[in-house]
């Protein structure tokens, strides 16, 4: 890792945040601030792509949760949990989302992760922890058809899917799911080429293309994302959220399986590629089906800050979304050589802008190495990455299971102690009122100034990726005469806070520290 050489102003330059005046991190299922009940949230995403293929995931949660509720976890992102297209799917390749490790489909009874028993015990433990719980809704397609249907369809420009490239034809696609080893056990519904909108393979021609079906009413969704001219089509058999089978069909299944599995919430899989108002009536429709509120949380994949915000407006504001645009500043810092100007860290951002539907995150399973979406955070950035979003007031963040535990094939090493050290200072010492200064191309910091609740809350963290220095910054007049210290242990020293409250806190180059009281 190279640094720039350059001098660190010392000076005091104090900007106070006027964004919010409580802590916005949002409670899950209540759509408010955690301030107001005393608890700094924090979601972890509890799987990663490389996860070994033994169906122990949900014991491992299970047998977890006291030491991550103590941790500082207070929610858990678990992975789909429905039958994919055989054992070894990680939950995207849905085949029958009724199946949640309980028939023998697709080769096996367990998921990748478990058997049905084992994933209520686990959400169960969960619960007596006084953790929530997020089911991984995935409603944009189905993989692994039971049978092909011919269908009369068109080929489209895989780069503008608004342009048709041949003429009409009939294509042997594979549609057909009639869920036999289930057989109509809580649901008799059976999807057909009708409930989809297209494919990407012609069995009958062994032909790979993305096929738009014809028929009556059929075209690709809108509103979706305008990437590739309609981004309607992702992967599989793509999904007809025009049809009401499907709307009335998927609304069923969302009561049966927030029920079932006892969930407190739902992640929603790639938002952008299903129609907007869709994903709004659904969700709302299941809160209402089930009496509860549900967080929710969607995966708009996109760095332009400009699309997030229209979507967060079309569906009026109906859950949040991941910050990709900042986990795009953290990945471009951490590969810029020291070269990043860190005054821009969060501009673009829905930390920054939309904060009350942020989900701030540094790495998930599509961002690790080997993925489509590849951008991962470098290793030396990580624990500056996770003092930004575990620290500052802004956004709930999501812990994710490679960063934590290290991923399986070895390419994320685990971040499991720095990690705990943050979590520890979130719940601890990351309350009340933000001052930022935000003020410097190497050295950014912010302070939080503590709260009557909290004993001996307040803290001062700084991240660099530059060399080290130091900056004087404000935590409150009522901490003079206080000695900090680095709850990273990064720094050995000690800071004492003056009596106009300002403090002179180091941090070394390339690092993180952050100071609360001794």
């Amino acid at each position: 890792m190279m640094f720039k050489i350059k001098t660190i102003r010392k000076a005091a330059l104090v900007f106070v945040s006027v964004s919010m005046a409580i802590s916005i991190s949002i409670v899950p299922g209540k759509e408010k601030a955690y301030a107001a009940d005393g608890v700094n949230g924090v979601m972890m995403q509890y799987f990663e792509w490389y996860l070994p293929n033994d169906g122990t995931l949900w014991t491992k949660l299970q047998n977890n949760a006291a030491s991550l509720k103590n941790a500082g976890v207070t929610a858990i992102w678990i992975p789909p949990a429905y039958k994919g297209g055989g054992s070894n799917d990680v939950g995207y390749g849905v085949y029958d989302m009724y199946d949640l490790g309980e028939f023998n489909q697709k080769g096996t009874v367990r998921t990748k992760y478990g058997t049905k028993a084992q994933l209520t015990s686990a959400v169960d433990a969960l619960h007596a922890n006084g953790m929530q719980v997020y089911g991984d809704v995935v409603l944009n397609h189905r993989m692994s058809a039971d049978a092909t249907e011919n269908v009369t369809a068109v080929e489209v420009n895989s780069s503008n899917r608004n342009q048709e490239t041949s003429g009409d034809y009939t294509i042997s696609a594979w549609t057909q799911f009639n869920f036999p080893g289930r057989n109509n056990t809580y649901s008799s519904f059976k999807w057909k080429w009708y409930h989809f909108d297209g494919v990407d393979y012609d069995q009958s021609r062994n032909a790979s293309k993305i096929f738009k079906f014809r028929g009556t009413g059929k075209a690709w969704d809108w509103e979706v994302d305008s990437d590739n001219g309609n981004y309607d089509y992702l992967m599989g058999a793509d999904i007809d959220w025009d049809h009401p089978e499907v709307i009335s069909e998927t609304r069923t299944w969302g009561k049966w399986f927030v029920n079932t599995a006892k969930l407190d919430g739902v992640r929603i899989d790639a938002v952008k590629h299903i129609k907007f108002d869709r994903m709004r009536d659904w969700l709302n429709g299941v809160r209402t089906d089930t009496g509860k509120s549900l967080f929710a949380v969607g995966e708009y994949w996109s760095s332009d800050i400009n699309r997030l915000n229209n979507y967060i407006t079309k569906t009026n504001g109906a859950m949040s979304l991941f910050d990709v645009p900042l986990h795009y500043n953290m990945y471009s810092a951490s590969n810029s050589g020291g070269g990043y100007d860190m005054r821009n860290l969060l501009n673009n951002t829905l930390m920054k802008g939309n904060p009350t539907k942020a989900v701030t995150f540094v790495e998930n399973h599509d961002s690790q190495p080997g993925q489509a979406l590849q951008s991962t955070v470098m290793g030396w950035f990580k624990p500056l990455a996770y003092a930004l979003i575990l620290t500052r007031e802004q956004g709930y963040p999501a812990l994710f299971y490679g960063d934590y535990y290290g991923t399986g094939d070895g390419q994320i090493a685990s971040y499991k102690t720095a990690i705990d050290k943050l979590l520890n200072v979130r719940k601890t010492y990351a309350w009340g009122k933000q001052n930022d200064y935000l003020d410097h191309q190497d050295i950014i910091g912010w302070t939080r100034e503590g709260d009557s609740t909290h004993a001996n809350s307040g803290l001062a963290t700084l991240i660099t990726d530059g060399p080290g220095g130091t900056k004087s910054m404000y935590v409150g007049t009522n901490k003079a005469g206080q000695v900090w210290n680095d709850k990273t242990g990064n720094r050995t020293d000690t800071v004492t806070i003056n009596s106009s409250g300002y403090g002179n806190f180091p941090v070394n180059g390339g690092s993180v520290s952050v100071w609360a009281k001794q």
